[in-house]
Formats: structure tokens, C-alpha cells, sequence
């Protein structure tokens, strides 16, 4: 646990994570992290797992997507008053090791939110190609649109503050809500580092990640959500 940070909050959306969701929320435990799981409408035993597991479960009964999973997450630990939250895959592609690194990082007097970057430390070796297009293009929209100077758009692994927590109010429940969370971090004016971490890939979470054919929809959602916000 750091120093000024005393009731953080892991927050975890899964979506037919039954597999691995017991051993993703059993690393953040035994880190000695409070987590909650928001099971957005799985059809597995997803949110079951998660429970044994030692997790606070929220249960979406249809599913909603991730967006709206990490929403409810959000509003949750903020209920519990947390001071600090911390947003985690359920696919186990994520270190517990690094949740005290993104709490270390918002620690810092006038950061509220510490964005994890799997390529500040270059810790891509098997990202297939057509993620690293998707990555590519998702990271040029976001800078041209946002201005931050970001390294890493689509990381599912970051912290921010309960100030931090409380600017954000994701509408876009697919994956486009990884672009617009940096969006309304630029509308706050509220300041962000990166944080090197390591992802590790493997087959299952590869295979559960985004697509080549996922990036037009990201940008559909995201362009909708300008012209009517």
C-alpha cells in the first residue's frame, strides 16, 4: 500500500472471463488490493468465479460492454469511498506488480491520473502486426483530436485519483470508451504521466483482444460521440 493513498480500488470489467477471471482477481488480492468486478452480462460463471475469488461482484444482467462495465465499476468504488482507483483487464494480460507503480505515479502533488504505456519500456516482442496497426491508428487519432502526448491509447491499465474518477463519465460502451476516457482527461485540464508497464500476451488474451476490422468502429463510435455531445 503507498503512503497517502489509504482505501484504493482495482476495478475489473469481464465479459465471459470465467477461465481466467479467478486468477487475475486472486493476483490483486494477494497484493492486498480491495477489487471490484463488474460481470457485464456474461454467459458463463464469470461473476460466480470472480465472488470465490474474493472480489465484490456487480452484475450487469444484459450486456452493455466494457465502457459501461468500467462506468458502473467507477461509480462503485466511489460509493466506498476510494480514493484512488486503479482499471485492470480481466483477460490476464495485466500485473498486479504494477498497480503500486500507477498508485506511486498519482501520489505525485497535481497528477490525477497515471496512464499506463506498454511502449515507453518496449514491451511489445509478440504484439501480432495488426494489432500494432490498430494501436498505430487509434494513437494518431487520439493525439490529433485530444493534443496529449500519449505513447499508448488502448491500455486498459491505469489509475487516477477520486478527482480524477469523478471527470470521467464514459458513454461509449465498446471499445471506443479507451479513446474517449483520454478525451475528457484533456477536457478536465487535469494533469496525467505515463507509466512504463508490461503486458503479457498470450493466446487467450489475444484472442479475446481487438481485431484490424475493430478500428472503423471505434472511430464510427467516436466521431458520433462528438457530433452529439
Amino acid at each position: 500500500m503507498t503512503g497517502l493513498i489509504r482505501n484504493p480500488w482495482v476495478v475489473v470489467a469481464a465479459y465471459n472471463e470465467a477461465p481466467v477471471v479467478g486468477t487475475v482477481v486472486s493476483g490483486i488480492r494477494r497484493a492486498g488490493y480491495a477489487v471490484v468486478v463488474v460481470d457485464d452480462g456474461s454467459g458463463d460463471r464469470t461473476g460466480d468465479v470472480a465472488l470465490l475469488a474474493g472480489a465484490v461482484v456487480v452484475r450487469h444482467p444484459i450486456n452493455l460492454g466494457q465502457g459501461a462495465a468500467l462506468q458502473t465499476g467507477i461509480e462503485y468504488a466511489l460509493e466506498q469511498r476510494a480514493d484512488a482507483l486503479v482499471t485492470f483487464d480481466a483477460d490476464g494480460q495485466h500485473s498486479p506488480a504494477a498497480i503500486a507503480a500507477l498508485l506511486a505515479a498519482i501520489e505525485q502533488p497535481g497528477i490525477d491520473f497515471a496512464l499506463g504505456s506498454r511502449f515507453l519500456t518496449g514491451a511489445t516482442a509478440n504484439l501480432p502486426v495488426s494489432r500494432r496497426i490498430l494501436l498505430s491508428a487509434a494513437l494518431w487519432f487520439t493525439r490529433a483530436s485530444t493534443g496529449l502526448p500519449v505513447t499508448d491509447t488502448h491500455n486498459g491499465l491505469r489509475a487516477m485519483t477520486a478527482r480524477g474518477a469523478r471527470a470521467i463519465s464514459l458513454r461509449q460502451n465498446r471499445m471506443a470508451h479507451a479513446s474517449e476516457i483520454l478525451h475528457q482527461i484533456a477536457q478536465s485540464r487535469l494533469r496525467f504521466v505515463e507509466v512504463p508497464v508490461n503486458i503479457e500476451y498470450s493466446a487467450y488474451s489475444l484472442g479475446k483482444g481487438q481485431r484490424i476490422t475493430d478500428a472503423l468502429t471505434i472511430l464510427i463510435d467516436l466521431f458520433a460521440r462528438r457530433l452529439y455531445r
